[in-house]
């Protein structure tokens, strides 16, 4: 048997996705041609998403209908939620399963060119002022993405420390109180400033936040690389190592899905 291509949707998965995609009413009368099978398309997407192709360079011998049909697809679905929510459900299922660790979370962040510009772009400390963008992960102990957030690329990283810790979802799975805080938050030099410490420890977590000019070997490398490979694992998808989009909308939607399939595979490994 053929090994699957990983953007092709197996029935598990899809068994997931479906119920959150939109319904959509046909027009009884000038019904137009008839709507791709939603499937299709999000095979379609995945396949630009792990091989950086241009939407409009997308095969059409593959089946996945045009490039135009896939964005305008990936535009609806992002507007009605469903990659937040997909996203909701897996970390709901890798709580149910124990394999989230909420006794720490890490947070770090990525620089990304934006070759077309467009909103949440600025110019680059690290690329010669060039357009570009970062992407602000925070991911839990064991380097499961949790949140992600994109900025420009002049944005400081500790301005999103709190919009980071915001952004985590109430997670489900177990009987209680869903989970959003983590105990404690580990960061590097970036974030060395005692007003976000304050403010961290006011929404009931501990700042491990390494401090400058302190010497190396504070221990928090050991812990606080999993959100450098949760970073490896995001950009292993090829159209993420680039902003090709101008809309930030569709590039966040596509941080997304790269989150959710990072957390798709860690409960495969769980069987």
């Amino acid at each position: 048997m053929a090994k699957p291509k990983p953007w092709e949707v197996g029935d598990e998965l899809w068994a997931v996705v479906e119920p959150l995609l939109p319904r959509h009413q046909r027009r009884v009368r000038h019904p137009g041609r008839k709507r791709l099978d939603d499937r299709l398309v999000l095979q379609g997407i995945l396949f630009v998403l792990h091989t950086g192709i241009s939407w409009e360079h997308l095969p059409q011998e593959l089946g996945y209908g045009s490039g135009m049909t896939c964005w305008r697809r990936l535009a609806e679905w992002q507007r009605a939620g469903v990659r937040q929510r997909l996203h909701e459900v897996l970390l709901d299922r890798l709580r149910a399963a124990d394999a989230l660790d909420f006794s720490r979370a890490a947070v770090d962040s990525s620089h990304v060119r934006a070759l077309k510009r467009g909103a949440q772009t600025g110019p680059s400390p690290v690329d010669r002022a060039r357009a570009g963008s970062k992407h602000h992960l925070i991911t839990d102990a064991t380097g499961i993405p949790l949140a992600v957030i994109v900025t420009g690329g002049n944005r400081n990283d500790v301005t999103q420390l709190l919009p980071l810790l915001e952004a985590i979802p109430p997670v489900r799975g177990k009987p209680g109180r869903p989970r959003r805080r983590p105990d404690a938050v580990l960061a590097d030099r970036g974030y060395d400033h005692d007003k976000y410490r304050r403010l961290v420890r006011d929404l009931g977590i501990q700042p491990l936040i390494a401090r400058r000019g302190a010497e190396h070997g504070s221990g928090l490398g050991r812990q606080r690389w999993v959100v450098e490979r949760a970073f490896a694992l995001l950009h292993h998808f090829r159209r993420l190592r680039i902003r090709w989009e101008v809309r930030v909308d569709i590039h966040q939607a596509f941080l997304s899905l790269g989150c959710a399939l990072i957390c798709w595979r860690r409960l495969n490994s769980l069987r």
